[in-house]
């Protein structure tokens, strides 16, 4: 049995993309997470409980590290380099989807030449137009996949010879081939099929093992697959709406769990008063190191 506490009391609306970063010159790191609707990107010290926050114009929905201090970001309709935590963000490549406004960007993650792969999602959960980009170093934007509802989970195995990817509202979660070569993906099949009505799989994070650990919205908990897709192990958050899982700390076996409290009635809130928050326990296999955009 796992021991989980709230770390951060955050009441956010969609916490998502926990993301671990080393401090630069040998600091401590911290763990960097957006509050979708509320446009928001944060930096959360677990070591002195402290969190704190800036705001964009539109929503920021996914992150990975660029340089020492930078960020580069999945917005609304395409991406952004940060120079540092409190600058503007300047478009980068194109933005693609500027004429869909019912979609937005979703989750994100780079791999190990320094890509950042992020997908899309359709709001009005009708249109299967979500679609899966990859933003290369020289900031080319190139359409990988589509037909999604919600693009999610994106994580690689630790060979780079598979790559992840979840369409939350079909309860699905895809495994491909992966040239890490030459950045393309082919022979998609179904990783794991979750059953309807018990939680739908969003974000993801693979440990060193190569097992995925997914995060089940409206589910309550998070569930640890083998590179077979077989379910191995299930932890209870005191939260509904489970977004995403990161593994994180200066030995990366501290999970952390970001969860949300949009459209939960105050039955719910009252069961479970801290969703919006960030939850932790500790695993005994690390996860993977975060790589970091090489544009």
């Amino acid at each position: 049995m796992r021991e989980v506490s709230c770390v951060l009391d955050a009441q956010a609306q969609l916490g998502e993309c926990p993301r671990w970063v080393d401090g630069a010159d040998g600091r401590d790191g911290a763990l960097y997470w957006v509050d979708i609707p509320a446009k928001t990107l944060h930096r959360f010290d677990p070591a002195a409980g402290q969190d704190v926050q800036r705001g964009f114009d539109q929503p920021a929905a996914c992150l990975a590290r660029h340089g020492a201090h930078g960020l580069v970001l999945g917005m609304k309709d395409g991406f952004a380099l940060l120079s540092d935590f409190t600058a503007e963000p300047m478009p980068l490549g194109a933005q693609v989807e500027e004429s869909r406004p019912d979609n937005r960007f979703n989750d994100g993650r780079c791999d190990r030449l320094g890509r950042f792969w992020s997908g899309t999602l359709d709001g009005t959960k009708q249109h299967r137009n979500g679609t899966l980009y990859r933003l290369g170093v020289d900031g080319q934007v190139t359409d990988i996949a589509t037909g999604f509802l919600t693009s999610n989970g994106i994580a690689f195995s630790p060979d780079d010879r598979t790559f992840y990817l979840a369409d939350t509202p079909n309860h699905v979660i895809y495994a491909y081939d992966f040239d890490l070569a030459g950045g393309h993906l082919s022979n998609r099949r179904v990783f794991h099929q979750f059953p309807h009505g018990l939680g739908r799989p969003d974000g993801a994070s693979v440990d060193a093992e190569g097992c995925y650990w997914t995060a089940l919205y409206d589910g309550g908990r998070v569930v640890r697959l083998s590179p077979r897709g077989e379910i191995l192990e299930e932890v209870a958050i005191p939260a509904r709406l489970c977004t995403m899982i990161a593994l994180g700390g200066p030995d990366l076996k501290t999970a952390y769990v970001t969860t949300a409290r949009q459209k939960l009635d105050e039955a719910e809130l009252a069961r479970h008063p801290q969703s919006g928050g960030i939850f932790s326990f500790r695993v005994d296999v690390p996860g993977l190191p975060e790589h970091t955009y090489g544009g």
